[in-house]
């Protein structure tokens, strides 16, 4: 059994270009593609901490008789097949409810605070609330397609840092492509970020595929952000704060999410790393 990738169709160009970067990751994975064409503009997924409603804008209702034909278009023009969730299960709240039974999702790149400004890609606070109620990672997508050929990792030594090294490599992997990975230090030296690697038994994965470990020492966070190539998947950590407004992220992860145009794989503070019980995609390390 292959991983499974979450999609909510957008039966729009901007919907055209983020179902192409959910196709590119599951031709790169080797997932299988869950695609949910909603009929309303609101849906609930209940996560273990919490129930999440997802609010949709208007545009994700587009024609909904051609949004089938168009899906599978993009799809099929790729090789892929996908399967295709129902939407008329009414849970206890009368909206549809979705079971988030999923290894990963696709959401559009709208993690912004400007609420009002973000336009037709706007999912603003519920995408935060995903990322962190999600056991499974997030994946936000750049507004145009474009294929990625290599991994790069964001690591700053926390616990959710080492998880997104090891789903990192272990991405790496399966896809066979190159993997860096980007230290920014802040008043700790280099040893300090090799021990975490040590204590979490990864030197031998890490000296068998990296391709090469950055770690700044000089200039600003945002002007180091400059070396992360264009054409790379990037991977983090997040951690979240505020339970009464919108779920705010670490200063790194905002100015990452607000600074590169990359495609970026989050792992929300709910990420659950994979056991023997999962699929066989989820290669052991080491």
């Amino acid at each position: 059994m292959s991983a499974r990738l979450f999609h909510i169709f957008r039966n729009n160009p901007l919907g055209r270009e983020t179902l192409l970067q959910s196709i590119c990751f599951c031709e790169k994975v080797g997932a299988s593609l869950v695609i949910y064409i909603p009929r309303h503009t609101k849906f609930l997924m209940p996560f273990e901490t919490n129930m999440v409603q997802v609010d949709l804008d208007g545009s994700y209702l587009i024609s909904p008789d051609t949004a089938l034909m168009h899906a599978n278009d993009l799809i099929e023009k790729r090789g892929l097949t996908a399967k295709f969730l129902n939407s008329d299960y009414t849970g206890a709240a009368a909206l549809p409810e979705i079971q988030p039974k999923f290894d990963f999702m696709t959401c559009p790149r709208s993690v912004s605070d400007l609420s009002s400004k973000i336009g037709l890609g706007y999912l603003g606070p519920r995408v935060r609330r995903l990322v962190g109620s999600a056991q499974f990672p997030i994946l936000l997508t750049s507004p145009a397609f474009k294929e990625w050929n290599s991994i790069a990792v964001f690591f700053g030594g926390s616990a959710n840092a080492v998880k997104a090294l090891k789903l990192g490599l272990r991405i790496s992997r399966v896809s066979g492509l190159p993997i860096n990975v980007f230290t920014q230090t802040e008043n700790t030296s280099r040893e300090s970020y090799e021990k975490v690697i040590e204590k979490n038994s990864l030197e031998k994965e890490m000296r068998r595929r990296i391709n090469e470990w950055y770690i700044f020492e000089q200039n600003s966070f945002e002007e180091n952000l400059y070396q992360v190539p264009h054409d790379a998947l990037v991977v983090l950590g997040a951690y979240g704060r505020s339970r009464l407004k919108d779920m705010v992220f670490g200063r790194k992860m905002e100015k990452i999410q607000s600074t590169l145009p990359n495609n970026i794989l989050i792992v929300g503070p709910n990420y659950k790393e994979p056991n023997s019980s999962l699929p066989a995609w989820f290669p052991s390390l080491g």
